[in-house]
C-alpha cells in the first residue's frame, strides 16, 4: 500500500470514530457544538455541550481500547487545551460552564468514554 492509500485510510477510520463518537454522546444527552475544530494552536475533534458542561474530546481509533487510550500524548493534550481555550474566547457566551476534557476510544464497533480523563496542565 502507498503512503498516500494508507493516508486516505487512516483519514477514512479517523472520520468514522469521530462519527461514531458523536452519535454516541447525541445518545447520551450532548450536543455537538464543534466537529473538528481547527484554530491556529490546534484541532479538537468534538466540542460537546450538556446542560452547564463543555467537553472537548479527542477522538481515537486504534486496533484496541487500551492502545486508543494510550495514543492520547501529553502534547496532543496540551494542543487540545490551547485550542480549547481559544474556542471559549470566541464563545464568550460558554465561558461560565464547566470545561472537561474528554477520550473516546474507538477499537472496530466499540467505544469507551472517558470523561475527563485529563485536567488542564495534568500532563
Amino acid at each position: 500500500m502507498s503512503a498516500s492509500a494508507a493516508r486516505l485510510k487512516a483519514e477514512r477510520a479517523g472520520r468514522r470514530a469521530e462519527y461514531l463518537a458523536s452519535l454516541f454522546l447525541q445518545l447520551k444527552g450532548f450536543g455537538v457544538l464543534a466537529r473538528r475544530y481547527k484554530s491556529p494552536v490546534g484541532e479538537i475533534d468534538l466540542v460537546a455541550r450538556r446542560g452547564g458542561l463543555v467537553a472537548f474530546v479527542e477522538v481515537k481509533a486504534r486496533p484496541s481500547l487500551d492502545e486508543a487510550v494510550f495514543a492520547v500524548s501529553p502534547r496532543a493534550r496540551r494542543r487540545i487545551e490551547a485550542a480549547g481555550r481559544l474556542f471559549i474566547a470566541r464563545e464568550p457566551h460558554l465561558a461560565a460552564l464547566a470545561l472537561r476534557y474528554d477520550i473516546i476510544a474507538v477499537a472496530g464497533w466499540r467505544l469507551r468514554h472517558l470523561p475527563g480523563a485529563w485536567r488542564e496542565g495534568d500532563w
